[in-house]
């Protein structure tokens, strides 16, 4: 998948580019759910993960090809690259999630692993929603709240699991393995809370 801009001004292309590539970071972890839920065709699952990280980076080249050769934009330039490569570094901690997944040959899922993905996975859908209220700069300030609530939520479940982990009930190579796997969760949930702070950077900005 290739994205294409329309024939439409400069500065909004800019904004659909952003709406999209949120799209997209929600597409991957509501898939990374998806998996955790159902182990019964995990190489589809992974492979779709792929897929849509594929397509993020797809996106992002576009963009940074744009900021090089376009006069207008709609903020500033290094506000734009910073945005659309945090999104893109979510992605990567998503698919880093799904492959660990795969290589460690997990068998069944961990429930504490699977409530750290569905944050992950509200604060993805949160962000995508939000995305679009960044043309008029209109009700962010409650997308970020919320975001910090969910990453503080993140926190507190990523210690949990970590506990879990090391209370010796698990053999030594599944705590390895898990921990791999919850830390990439873990660090997407707080690359949406950096996305967050870049957009209230740029709504203060702007305002």
């Amino acid at each position: 998948m290739r994205f294409r801009f329309r024939l439409i001004p400069e500065e909004h292309r800019f904004f659909e580019v952003f709406e999209e590539m949120g799209n997209k970071v929600n597409e991957g972890a509501q898939a990374l759910v998806a998996i955790f839920r159902d182990y019964t065709d995990m190489e589809r699952g992974v492979g779709r993960i792929f897929d849509i990280e594929h397509e993020g980076d797809e996106i992002t080249h576009e963009v940074i090809h744009r900021l090089n050769t376009t006069f207008i934009t709609p903020f500033d330039r290094m506000d734009i690259h910073k945005l659309v490569s945090a999104l893109d570094d979510v992605l990567d901690h998503i698919e880093a999630a799904a492959e660990f997944l795969q290589l460690h040959n997990i068998e069944r899922p961990l429930p504490q692993a699977l409530e750290l993905a569905e944050t992950l996975a509200q604060s993805a859908q949160v962000t995508a929603d939000a995305l679009p209220n960044l043309r008029h700069l209109k009700e962010l300030p409650a997308y970020w709240i919320e975001i910090n609530r969910l990453e503080n939520e993140g926190d507190r479940l990523f210690r949990r699991t970590v506990a879990e982990l090391f209370s010796g009930d698990y053999p030594a190579l599944e705590v390895l393995k898990w921990t791999d796997i919850v830390e990439e969760v873990e660090e997407g949930i707080d690359g949406l809370e950096d996305v967050a702070n870049i957009i209230e950077g740029i709504a203060l900005k702007q305002g």
